[in-house]
């Protein structure tokens, strides 16, 4: 929707809603946190501070396993905090990956979280224990600032350089993003570190956020065609490099991505960013400061469930959009340039780089590192760490690349991971390769079902369907959340299932493979039988009335299964 009026829109003044006065109290993030802490009494923080506690990089959470117990035993609901390290372009050293190894047997429970924007995560952590992880994230040279929160999240990229000669480049500018937008606040050195700071003489100030910082969380990828892993259309602001003879010359500029809808309000919706034009790579930071700070001054603070950016520049229109963000650029984007997405999903197996350095694609079941009965993961995962011969890079598909291996070197770790039997994709179903799930129960707040816990044995299940027709190893995404939120992109999923009720989930089908298509809704509140039901019937008809190297989304919705969702639009 264009606004036709010649003058630029003006900033509305909102009515603050209840986490805006927060931040606004708040004392540039600090709130109550120093004294909730401190009170042993409980395992909980204060209300108002568990909003604030998210842009220190961690969420409270109970276990929902036990809650009903728990009451019953008259004792409060048993509290843990999830922590989040950011990592911009998911890429960290072996010693970093060995510190945040042992933090999570130390002070969490026992396991590693590979998220969908390229971050880890340690789950289970007392408040007790709050501080010392936050030290020990510290202490290995990372940190959870604005992994969480009202601000721009963690910046995504695409990390296996074997993929393009470019790679290495986008990695550090993610870095030169995350670090321009990070908040300036001196709160987190102080709650956390123990340490008092002073910028410059000013004890706090928010250059680019100001005191109240964004209306809502804010995310940012890169991805280098033809591999869009890092789903840029479904983020705030995505930059599509564009290489010429293997040189960076700029990027196609999305805005106005993001997956989350809410349950009975129809007014908010998933949707994909818009191509809104290109720039040259030495003007892009600037580029994204300016639309961070456009969603800054437009965004609703009044209800945050329409606080996103997708949502201000549908309420402004595409058009005066782009001639705010040239008015206050100074200068125009350029025509968007011509590019291409094959998959958004991981490459996996050994893969030579230019440098000729080598590159392994792992497969991490969901993201979840750790030791089983059947799979000890994390405890081989540790043992190349302690190799200090490779880098751990995260994807967005919550699986893994170890980057930056000699000839020599590689030889050793593909004979330490084939003696556990660790990450190795090729025995692997299409399907499986390309699942993705978020966390969901039993910690997940905001989940109505499961997710990483049950898609494993749903795609087990799959699997027969998929056998029965000869398309074991054809490649399908199917994508899982516990709830509408979108954290796994469910709504860019071949095959998305989204949370409705314990055991029942909405089925929708038919997004494009490289993300560049939504999914539409195919049935509501199904449980397994008829998932397994819905899905048998189009296993065959795919089977037998594809077109050559069709994807199954593509199918659906050409044999007119569902109607096609929105689609990316390039709007300049």
């Amino acid at each position: 929707m264009s606004n036709k009026n010649n003058k630029l829109p003006q900033p509305q003044i909102w009515p603050p809603s209840e986490v805006e006065t927060i931040k606004t109290n708040s004392h540039y993030l600090r709130g109550t946190l120093e004294q909730s802490l401190n009170d042993e009494a409980t395992g909980a923080i204060a209300a108002d501070d568990t909003q604030l506690i998210k842009f220190h990089g961690s969420y409270q959470q109970t276990d929902r396993d036990l809650d009903d117990e728990r009451k019953r035993q008259k004792l409060e609901p048993l509290y843990s905090f999830m922590i989040r390290a950011r990592v911009p372009a998911g890429v960290a050293s072996a010693k970093q990956w060995l510190a945040l190894d042992g933090l999570a047997d130390e002070f969490g429970n026992h396991t590693l979280k590979l998220t969908t924007r390229q971050a880890f995560q340690l789950h289970g952590v007392i408040k007790k224990n709050l501080r010392q992880t936050m030290k020990g994230i510290n202490d290995a040279l990372l940190d959870s600032i604005a992994a969480c929160g009202d601000v721009n999240r963690n910046v995504m990229s695409t990390s296996n350089e074997a993929l393009s000669p470019v790679v290495g480049e986008l990695a550090d500018f993610a870095k030169n993003i995350s670090e321009h937008l990070l908040p300036k606040t001196t709160a987190y050195h102080e709650i956390w570190l123990n340490k008092k700071l002073v910028n410059g003489g000013v004890v706090d100030e928010e250059p680019i956020y100001g005191k109240t910082y964004l209306p809502r969380k804010f995310k940012i990828a890169i991805a280098v065609p033809p591999y869009n892993d890092t789903d840029v259309f479904a983020n705030d602001i995505g930059l599509i490099a564009i290489v010429e003879d293997n040189e960076l010359k700029g990027y196609n500029i999305a805005a106005g991505g993001g997956m989350g809808k809410t349950y009975g309000m129809p007014e908010t919706y998933p949707r994909l960013a818009d191509v809104i034009g290109y720039i040259p790579k030495e003007e892009a930071l600037q580029v994204v400061e300016e639309i961070v700070k456009i969603q800054r001054d437009f965004g609703n603070r009044e209800n945050r469930k329409l606080a996103r950016l997708k949502y201000t520049l549908d309420r402004i229109g595409s058009d005066q959009f782009i001639e705010l963000l040239n008015s206050r650029l100074g200068f125009k984007l350029e025509k968007t340039r011509p590019y291409q997405f094959d998959s958004n999903g991981d490459v996996f197996g050994w893969k030579k780089a230019d440098n000729g350095n080598w590159f392994l694609g792992l497969h991490i079941e969901h993201g979840r590192v750790q030791d089983t009965s059947k799979l000890r993961l994390k405890e081989a995962l540790r043992e190349v760490a302690k190799l200090d011969v490779c880098d751990f890079r995260l994807t967005g598909n919550q699986g893994l690349v170890l980057g930056n291996i000699d000839s020599r070197s590689k030889l050793k770790i593909q004979e330490l991971l084939s003696r556990y039997a660790a990450g190795q994709a090729q025995d692997l179903s299409g399907l499986r390769k390309h699942a993705v799930a978020c966390v969901a129960l039993n910690t997940c707040t905001m989940a109505f079902a499961e997710a990483e816990r049950y898609l494993p044995d749903l795609v087990t299940k799959l699997e027969v369907l998929l056998e029965q027709n000869g398309l074991s190893q054809e490649d399908i995404l199917i994508r899982m959340t516990g709830c509408p939120n979108g954290c796994g992109r469910p709504f860019l999923g071949e095959i998305g299932l989204v949370g409705r009720a314990p055991g029942r989930y909405n089925l929708y089908l038919g997004a494009g493979f490289a993300g560049d298509r939504l999914n539409t809704l195919y049935k509501e509140m199904v449980g397994e039988e008829e998932i397994l039901q819905s899905l048998e019937p189009l296993f065959d008809q795919y089977a037998k009335d594809r077109n050559q190297n069709e994807r199954f989304g593509d199918f659906i919705v050409r044999t007119g299964l569902v109607e096609p969702s929105q689609s990316v639009s390039v709007i300049n």
